[in-house]
């Protein structure tokens, strides 16, 4: 057989092969090529003409599409300039975890020695969660006479560098730590009577006509307005003392702190699936999960829980191919001082599409118009195209993800826009009328 010959067509290699001396061959390749093309500088032209209207005119946006099984550019606008991310940097968190963490949360580290049973955290996220409600560690633990908690392995700092000072009684900013227990979060309702989860709050919960704060900077005292009836999660401040009562309530006996750990082997304790956090965290966007994973996942490279040290590991090593390294900040997106572009999250999310069964991926992503942050926008008649991660931040909205087209093939963007000053419903618009437009022509 003789050898193949290539060439190029934009960005697309071409492979002639001998079969293609039939001139009629030659012909039909032509024209399917140029029906390509056409389509090609349609879509482009359609893109362009959308970024040149209002409001993108007057903020920062970037967008960078490549189809996933050729790798071609489909459109290429700043890609290689920094956005702030928002909740997009959860794409980068959710990688970290698919490529560190196993099927099933590590929940517990433990060692018993003599009559007593040492025990360290994980920073696993779902131990008597108000979702998950996940009891796997207090249930391994019950019937153990003698409890020691080691809790120095925790060095992180409970806030991100860059976050809110004054969002500390808001769900979506929850303390990190290394053994968290519901949530870190004070869940609160009304029955006939106020419920809360835990329960030890029960004295610290003041129900005002009216309150302006959900609770206290400093410490643990909540506000409940007497006429409110929905749930309310609010953060509690976490301190070792707390975590130990919390626990010896949950086991129903006294736990002991220690601030050593015994040399020897530790054995792992494993919960629920780790996929199930994962949707969690990507489709409700929830930030104190996103935390807790890295968290997590620091937890299987060392002893020292500290998100940074698995930020780190993946930068020198999963990552150590992207074109501009991203200042990576947290976990969340919650700290304005993330700087990411548009073409590190598309050669994340490329790896991902190339590591990670697609249905598998795809379940875990909001789909548009079907389900959580997606779940009002990017919508379609028969199925969703569109599975991505939005993250929003005052004047910044971003969304990164996949998108099906109706020739079958997959592409992958991301679209980031910062610093605009109108509601963000009227980029979603514009960036909606480009998404169907590539879906249909593409």
């Amino acid at each position: 057989m003789s050898p193949l010959a290539t060439g190029e067509l934009g960005s697309r290699k071409i492979i002639f092969s001998p079969f293609m001396k039939n001139p009629i061959v030659v012909l039909i390749f032509i024209a399917l090529i140029g029906c390509t093309a056409t389509k090609h500088r349609r879509t482009v032209k359609d893109v362009k003409t959308v970024l040149h209207t209002e409001p993108f005119q007057n903020q920062f946006a970037g967008l960078f599409i490549i189809e996933a099984d050729t790798h071609d550019t489909i459109y290429d606008y700043n890609s290689e300039k920094y956005f702030t991310p928002a909740s997009n940097a959860k794409i980068f968190t959710l990688y970290t975890g698919i490529s560190l963490l196993p099927k099933k949360i590590p929940a517990l580290k433990y060692l018993k020695q003599n009559d007593t049973m040492y025990i360290q955290g994980t920073g696993d996220p779902t131990l008597l969660h108000p979702y998950f409600q996940d009891s796997s560690a207090i249930n391994f633990l019950k019937g153990n006479q003698n409890i020691a908690w080691y809790h120095a392995n925790f060095q992180a700092e409970k806030y991100g560098s860059g976050w809110a000072w004054d969002d500390y009684g808001y769900y979506y900013q929850a303390e990190r730590s290394g053994l968290p227990l519901y949530g870190n979060v004070l869940t609160l309702y009304r029955n006939d009577s106020l419920v809360l989860m835990p329960s030890i709050f029960k004295d610290r919960v003041g129900e005002p006509d009216v309150a302006t704060i959900n609770r206290e900077a400093e410490s643990n005292v909540f506000y409940y307005p007497a006429s409110k009836t929905d749930t309310l999660e609010i953060p509690f401040k976490t301190d070792t003392t707390l975590t130990r009562e919390l626990l010896e309530a949950a086991l129903g006996q006294k736990v002991s702190g220690t601030d050593r750990f015994p040399g020897g082997e530790k054995s792992t304790l494993y919960s629920i699936a780790t996929d199930s956090v994962y949707k969690r965290m990507m489709r409700e966007s929830d930030n104190f999960l996103a935390e807790q994973l890295l968290i997590l996942a620091s937890s299987t490279l060392s002893d020292t829980l500290d998100g940074t040290k698995a930020q780190a590991h993946m930068l020198q090593n999963r990552l150590a191919d992207l074109r501009q390294p991203p200042r990576w900040v947290d976990g969340s997106g919650l700290s304005r001082y993330n700087l990411f572009t548009p073409q590190s999250m598309v050669h994340v999310l490329y790896k991902m599409y190339r590591e990670v069964p697609l249905e598998r991926l795809f379940e875990l992503f909001p789909a548009g118009g079907a389900n959580g942050t997606l779940k009002d926008w990017y919508g379609a008649k028969d199925a969703p195209y569109i599975f991505a991660k939005s993250g929003s931040l005052g004047n910044n909205y971003c969304l990164s993800g996949y998108l099906r087209a109706k020739s079958g093939k997959i592409l992958i963007f991301s679209f980031m826009n910062n610093h605009f000053i109108g509601p963000s419903s009227e980029i979603k618009t514009k960036m909606q009328l480009i998404f169907e437009s590539i879906r249909d022509r593409y």
